[in-house]
């Protein structure tokens, strides 16, 4: 919900007590709060007669980036076995990927990981029982058609398991720049709104600031049964949302 703030202070109450017997201070005409100078400071709003809004908005973008994460985890009695495994599998992985890759994007280990694992008994002592190795293969590609078929070959070499799935934009300012131009207005319409129904006058904006974080895709996992059936995997890419909020802080006049 929209922050709508409005702060009156201690000088207007002076004046509205003065038709009640108490004498009506004079008082001195508003100079509008300068804006601060490139690297100085904004201005104390201590004792000033201000009005904050916050205004909202989002800008829908298509993606042009799809980052694939692949995982590829073995189990041996033994570390060496289970890394050996795991690197035979890897590479297998990796030459399916590379030939379906060609030069229409990049990839590269994400992360490895080898760590014991332990059985729990009722006597609460645990015994090993082996290891896990864990090899993550990434996939950055703007071909975004070619996602379903990655996932499908990195499955049939013997990948078993797909991390994640993201959706971005390569270059996202243009998109940040006109979600930050509907939050301003949006601020602006709820700071005039504000002061017409309280009948205040509007003065200059003494600050200004704003919030922006793109929105990837959300999150996608897979399993692995559709090329156990021989089915190409479908993938669609959705809407990457490119958030802002911007903040004004008005004086009255």
């Amino acid at each position: 919900m929209p922050l709508v703030r409005l702060m009156l202070f201690p000088v207007l109450l002076v004046a509205l007590l003065a038709p009640y017997g108490r004498a009506q201070m004079p008082s001195a005409p508003m100079n509008p709060m300068p804006l601060p100078l490139p690297g100085r400071p904004w201005p104390s709003l201590a004792g000033a007669r201000v009005i904050e809004v916050s205004g909202n908005s989002e800008v829908q973008a298509a993606p042009d980036l799809a980052t694939l994460e692949i995982a590829i985890e073995t189990h041996a009695a033994s570390a060496d076995q289970a890394a050996g495994l795991n690197g035979a599998l890897a590479e297998k992985v990796r030459q399916a990927l590379t030939s379906k890759l060609a030069d229409k994007g990049t990839m590269w280990t994400g992360g490895y990981s080898l760590f014991p694992e332990y059985t729990e008994h009722h006597d609460g002592e645990p015994t090993l029982s082996g290891y896990r190795a864990e090899n993550s293969i990434t996939v950055q590609t703007s071909e975004l058609g070619l996602v379903g078929p990655l996932i499908d070959a990195a499955i049939g070499a013997g990948a078993n398991r797909i991390s994640a799935l993201r959706y971005t934009l390569r270059e996202d300012s243009k998109a940040r720049s006109e979600a930050i131009a509907k939050a301003a207005h949006d601020a602006q319409a709820q700071a005039s709104a504000l002061a017409n129904a309280l009948n205040l006058k509007l003065g200059p904006v003494i600050k200004a600031s704003t919030e922006s974080e793109v929105r990837p895709v959300p999150l996608a996992r897979f399993a692995t049964s559709a090329m156990a059936a021989n089915v190409q995997t479908p993938i669609s890419a959705g809407q990457v949302t490119v958030p802002a909020t911007v903040s004004l802080i008005y004086a009255i006049e």
